[in-house]
């Protein structure tokens, strides 16, 4: 190999430590003080424990730490517990492990399981949690739109309560942008009008700041701009209480149409249309990194953004996220990341760049080595952090020599869309990090998830986290089986081999390159040309089903088991509804109508309607408190209808006319009933007119009318349950009896 291959490196280990973390990121430390991040930690355990909360006593430490990476110590001192350690997020995770592995407990998006033991079970010695990584990181630039975009503070409290307890010190934070854009733009000169075109509805948002289209879903009211601001501020104060060290947005150089107006002669591109959207709500106006006008605007920007926010001096911003840069040349691509860099560097010289590296993963044919190279090294080594936001699946590491020199934090996507079904790559999860840190000259600096949503699959989140503190992989099965275990507040045969099952099928993908996005036709338009394609076998799914309905009745009382046996009945269905489309498309095809008509009506009579069913009987699966959410940000009717459509667009038709179709789909009572359901029985009614008739089936002309349906149902104004309605073992035990025998049957 040339010795210019190695300049990288070899510049690298100049200024690297033996261990390979980089002093150009020492700077990068909590400034909230040992007693705040005391406070911080006996906070959330008082909201966590209620009056159990005494039983702990914790201090902070910052000296416990000689090397900047986290550690927690334990003991025990007569009945309480001593949890002392090197921030607040250090010391909530330390307490969280005790609570898992000595107090069988529970915490999750998807229930709690918080039965204490009375007296708390003694330590003998000390116990010692610490991690090998500086950095844990959290979200996706998505993760604001597809799950945050209508919490309130409440919500939010117990996010940043979760983030501390899974051990999570560099979460996103970018709440509230919009307001300070606005005053942006406005000392600039445009005028409202130019600033209300550019930014599209707060269900659009993250794509909005990438760059990717504006104007739909808005205008964002001056009320949605106060209460973010508000929340942001809120939110930032109790990350920081923690120890945690928020990131905070940069200009990437994506304008208003406005600023040619001021500034005709800017150096401005005109993208081409984004997902299918047209130039109405895409075609974005970026500015060139190397005009001057950049610096002014990405400064101006940022200085707002340190006064508003303060700093702790990591800022991201994303460049050609899924858009092709102009030109391929090295040079101009190092000018740009230079001068993004510049930027921040103007107003804050501490700066460093966090870049998510999606850019690579999702356009290889135009990011070969010298440009991924060209962009990276246009930033000094050390100043730029890395997101290898899919490495589970796909790591960049692996082929740009740990990103040619800059450090990165090897992240699990997980979760595209914030779909609900079973999924996980558990052994790649397992082994990935490990693999990554000892890579040959690894720059690695943390670990990551960078869910586009959340709510969804906790098993695999807990186990990520909890990966962040430890020094070699788990035995998953034994894992797991202790997971199922305090999830539920006791050990279960049934259930310790129910979730083996599932670990080692629907949670274990080992397909190359897979993606998480649920295809299910369930949750899909009806077509011919259906996804029907499954990386496990089925066989082991409707075994679990089975063993967690023989569990039920004497657990029906947990929330974390209602939840469960919602979510594994959910996903047999799920997959009895691919099979019963098989059945239709067969029948269809070879012109047996009454056989159509079985399998059609089945599923469209009972299936999908018990599936209703289960789901609205649980709290987490219903349409109702997503729209009541959206509902409830509004000041007005007028905004909560602007909320309101919002909301049902983004999880159905995403876009005026279907441009991202169902990608942000979920399974929730209401739209099951309402928009799913109602397409299966177009689909199923087309099909057989069309065998009686004799005319065949036209896609294009279903299409047209199904597209009367969706539209429909983002109109239709009707208030869904936001509380629960039946009850979920006797739903659930209805369906068993009916389509477990047709499940051995069709998946066996």
């Amino acid at each position: 190999m040339p010795l210019s291959r190695h300049l990288p490196l070899l510049a690298l280990c100049l200024f690297v430590t033996a261990d390979c973390r980089f002093p150009t990121l020492e700077h990068i430390r909590t400034s909230a003080s040992e007693e705040a991040q005391s406070r911080a930690v006996a906070g959330l355990l008082r909201r966590l424990l209620g009056n159990r909360s005494s039983e702990f006593v914790v201090s902070v430490n910052r000296s416990l730490s000689n090397d900047s990476l986290d550690v927690c110590e334990l003991s025990s001192s007569k009945n309480k517990i001593l949890a002392t350690g090197s921030s607040g997020v250090a010391v909530a995770s330390g307490i969280y492990n005790y609570l898992k592995y000595f107090c069988n407990c529970h915490v999750s998006w998807c229930g709690r399981q918080l039965e204490l033991p009375s007296p708390l079970p003694r330590l003998t010695g000390v116990l010692r949690i610490n991690t090998p990584h500086r950095f844990r990181y959290y979200q996706n630039v998505c993760t604001v739109s597809y799950s945050f975009v209508w919490w309130d503070w409440h919500r939010w409290e117990e996010e940043i309560d979760w983030m501390a307890l899974n051990g999570i010190n560099l979460p996103l934070a970018f709440t509230g942008q919009e307001a300070l854009w606005q005053e942006v733009y406005r000392a600039l000169g445009l005028n409202e009008s130019e600033i209300e075109e550019f930014f599209s509805g707060p269900a659009f948002l993250a794509w909005n700041r990438m760059a990717n289209m504006k104007k739909f879903g808005g205008p964002l009211p001056q009320s949605w701009h106060v209460n973010q601001l508000v929340l942001q501020f809120q939110i930032l104060e109790r990350m920081r209480d923690f120890g945690m060290i928020p990131v905070l947005p940069a200009f990437s150089g994506n304008i208003p149409r406005g600023i040619l107006r001021l500034y005709p002669q800017a150096n401005v591109t005109i993208l081409g249309p984004w997902a299918h959207f047209n130039c109405s709500y895409s075609c974005s106006y970026i500015l060139d990194p190397r005009d001057p006008l950049f610096l002014q605007i990405g400064s101006l920007y940022l200085a707002q953004v340190v006064k508003q926010f303060g700093t702790d001096h990591i800022y991201n911003t994303d460049t050609f996220n899924e858009m092709t840069p102009p030109s391929s040349d090295p040079a101009y691509l190092a000018a740009i990341s230079r001068s993004v860099f510049a930027s921040m560097t103007a107003v804050d010289p501490d700066a460093v760049w966090l870049m998510q590296g999606w850019l690579f993963y999702s356009d290889p044919s135009f990011w070969k080595p010298a440009q991924i190279q060209a962009l990276l090294h246009g930033v000094p080594l050390g100043r730029m952090i890395v997101l290898d936001l899919f490495a589970e699946t796909d790591p960049v590491f692996s082929y740009t020599e740990s990103f040619y020199g800059q450090p990165f934090i090897w992240c699990m996507l997980h979760n595209f869309g914030g779909n609900h079904g079973f999924y996980g790559t558990v052994e790649s999860i397992n082994s990935g990090p490990f693999k990554a840190l000892t890579f040959p000259n690894s720059t690695m600096v943390g670990v990551g998830m960078t869910p586009e949503g959340i709510e969804q699959n906790p098993v695999i989140y807990e186990l990520m986290s909890e990966l962040a503190w430890r020094k070699e992989p788990v035995n998953l099965a034994k894992w797991v089986s202790l997971y199922a275990a305090r999830r539920y507040g006791s050990m279960q045969d049934n259930l310790t081999a129910a979730w083996k099952l599932l670990f080692a099928s629907v949670y274990n993908c080992t397909v190359p390159n897979y993606i998480n996005h649920n295809h299910s036709p369930l949750v899909r338009r009806p077509s011919f040309r259906m996804n029907t394609g499954l990386w496990y076998d089925p066989a082991d799914l409707v075994e679990a089903w089975k063993l967690f309905m023989e569990a039920a009745p004497s657990l029906m009382s947990k929330e974390t088991f209602q939840y469960d046996l919602v979510d594994v009945t959910r996903q047999v269905l799920q997959v009895l509804t691919t099979h019963f489309y098989l059945d239709i498309v067969n029948a269809f095809q070879s012109k047996k109508m009454s056989e159509l008509m079985i399998a059609g009506g089945v599923l469209i009579y009972d299936l999908l309607p018990e599936l209703n069913r289960l789901l609205s009987s649980n709290q987490r699966f219903l349409l109702g408190s997503w729209l009541e959410q959206a509902q409830s940000m509004a000041l007005n009717e007028k905004e909560a209808q602007l909320y309101d459509m919002n909301a049902r667009n983004q999880v159905t038709l995403w876009g005026p006319s279907g441009e991202i179709l169902d990608y942000a789909n979920k399974q929730w009572g209401g739209l099951i009933e309402d928009y799913y359901a109602q397409r299966w029985v177009l689909f199923v009614q087309t099909l057989v007119e069309s065998l009686d008739s004799g005319v065949p089936f036209n896609q294009d002309t279903f299409n047209q009318a199904v597209f009367q349906i969706e539209k429909g149902f983002i109109y239709n104004g009707r208030k869904y349950p936001t509380k629960p309605q039946g009850d979920t073992y006797e739903i659930a035990h209805r369906i068993f009896l009916k389509y477990y025998p047709q499940a051995i049957k069709k998946l066996h």
